[in-house]
């Protein structure tokens, strides 16, 4: 089983409860909102086993900045669509407000068929948005299916 852990920060902005995602990297999510964001995450490597140090490596990686200093709850264990668990932390991070996002990349043939390899970004961006805005935004390959545990 894949097993990956995550960062969800939060705060409370003029427009409420917000909280800092990402937006997936790459031609598929290139043109797309809805469903394209989450929590910067990664998967655990094997033989590795404390899921918030590994949350806050992913974070730098797929951001380029460090995971903030801050307490860190964890929020459970989410099973998505795909198979995988991931394991959520969050924390508040009023002051977070990095500057720019420089994220991690993967490999792909682009355009389809063509046999030039073309590296994107993980993450493309980042940004503080009201949980209602994006409440059904997150990716359904991300979105879990059953409750924290």
């Amino acid at each position: 089983m894949r097993r990956s852990a995550g960062i969800l920060l939060h705060r409370r902005g003029a427009a409420g409860v917000e909280v800092w995602i990402a937006h997936m990297g790459g031609p598929f999510w290139a043109r797309k909102e809805e469903r394209a964001w989450s929590v910067p995450k990664g998967e655990l490597e094997p033989g590795e086993s404390d899921d918030l140090a590994v949350a806050r490596r992913e974070f730098a990686e797929e951001t380029g900045v460090a995971a903030p200093d801050a307490a860190y709850v964890a929020l459970g264990e989410f099973r998505y669509a795909s198979g995988k668990v991931v394991a959520v932390f969050a924390a508040e991070a009023p002051d977070f407000a990095p500057a720019e996002i420089v994220s991690n990349t993967f490999d792909l043939e682009w355009p389809p068929r063509s046999g030039r390899m073309r590296a994107f970004p993980e993450v493309d961006r980042a940004a503080w948005v009201p949980i209602p805005a994006r409440a059904s935004s997150s990716s359904p390959a991300r979105s879990p299916r059953s409750t924290p545990s």
